[in-house]
């Protein structure tokens, strides 16, 4: 079922947020370092919350505790008490279940969910395509963008190429360096 089916309430069904990657054990009472994949992991992680997991059988998972040292986020679980059962867990993905009409509280954020499939213009109005996917790499985020007629064409997600993201008008616009379209030309 897609995220903007209707339940039988009529209500759009919950969207599934991947927010984070259980990564090593640290140390040996069950703390978990976690790639975090979200803009709000004190919200997201908070003691108490209930993370579901992929693949589904290792979980859900409910944190009892949140730290972070030296800029890594480490957290506890509920029911995982050591080491082992920490790198039993290891690349786990977690997930929370959002509201589908939630949006992140910077007006200058967005969810993913929230830019597939916009159409991408040109500063100079000119239709470039719509947005294919949203991938989130070490160095930034950046927009795969499909096009009518080419290649998929890879924008970095920053001010300065992409200086208009217009969610409730339904468009993004993007002002490319130069080149980076014609990069389908060169052998």
């Amino acid at each position: 079922m897609s995220p903007e089916a209707d339940t039988p309430s009529g209500r759009p069904e919950a969207l599934r947020l991947v927010v984070g990657r259980i990564g090593r054990a640290h140390g040996i009472r069950g703390q978990a370092t976690v790639e975090v994949r979200t803009d709000d992991p004190d919200l997201r992680f908070a003691p108490g919350s209930r993370l579901l997991t992929e693949p589904a059988e290792r979980g859900p998972l409910v944190v009892s505790d949140m730290r972070f040292h030296s800029g890594i986020l480490l957290l506890s679980f509920e029911g995982v008490a050591d080491r082992n059962a920490v790198e039993a867990l290891r690349n786990t993905i977690l997930v929370v279940e959002a509201d589908p009409d939630e949006t992140p509280d910077d007006p200058d954020e967005y969810y993913d969910h929230q830019l597939v499939g916009l159409p991408v213009e040109l500063a100079d109005g000119n239709v470039l395509g719509e947005i294919a996917d949203l991938l989130h790499l070490p160095g930034q985020d950046v927009l795969a963008v499909k096009r009518p007629a080419g290649p998929e064409v890879l924008i970095p997600f920053i001010k300065q190429f992409v200086p208009t993201v217009d969610v409730a008008g339904g468009r993004v616009v993007v002002d490319p360096p130069a080149g980076l379209l014609d990069l389908d030309s060169v052998e």
